[in-house]
């Protein structure tokens, strides 16, 4: 046999060994996904529960199936485990660094998920107990912030930014119609000298 033909017939079979650990690796999340379905129904496990147990699951099929690759092309496992550890170190100390950031772009996809409040709800951020915090009409939802809309009896138009994180260290009251606090500010601001130019507050 020629030494090209060798070579040929080297790499198909690692494309071999690669193609069957991939469909092995498939098979067994497919397996996965079904046994914990049926577990769920009988049971009556959380979804929630169920979902993170299958994507943990999954990624430790992979992460064992992409070893199992890199052991067969020849790359020895003590040398991706040195370069894995030092990603992780690496990813660690960004993460840190980063907390602040990510925990607000976290929480705000907690608030687009599980709508604690709504875009032109008003709502209070409680600073401890019943003491009352900041409140405003919610005008616009970002990564970092919840720009709040405040309402004052002069009739000045002023917003607030919250960080998303706070709606998870408080507890947060909630109004879908405008609530007494707003409404009596409003009145307070037409009838005053400014009454004359107060108009609604401008949705940003």
């Amino acid at each position: 046999m020629s030494p090209t033909i060798a070579q040929a017939a080297y790499i198909a079979a690692k494309l071999g060994e690669a193609l069957a650990i991939l469909a092995g690796a498939w098979l067994l999340t497919t397996l996965l996904r079904h046994l914990l379905r049926r577990l769920s129904t009988q049971y009556d496990l959380a979804p929630a529960f169920a979902i993170g147990v299958r994507r943990v699951l999954n990624t430790l099929i992979y992460i064992a199936a992409l070893l199992l690759l890199l052991n067969r092309l020849g790359i020895e496992g003590s040398v991706v485990w040195t370069t894995l550890t030092g990603f992780v170190a690496v990813g660690a100390v960004a993460f840190f660094a980063a907390w602040s950031v990510l925990s607000n772009i976290f929480c705000a996809l907690l608030i687009l998920t599980t709508r604690p409040f709504r875009l032109y709800d008003y709502i209070e951020v409680l600073e401890g107990g019943d003491k009352p915090g900041l409140r405003g009409r919610v005008v616009d939802i970002n990564f970092i912030f919840t720009t709040l809309q405040e309402s004052h009896a002069s009739g000045e138009d002023t917003v607030l930014q919250v960080p998303n994180s706070q709606f998870f260290q408080r507890s947060t009251r909630r109004w879908r119609e405008e609530p007494e606090w707003s409404r009596v500010a409003r009145e307070k601001a037409a009838d005053g000298p400014h009454g004359a130019d107060w108009k609604e507050p401008a949705v940003r």
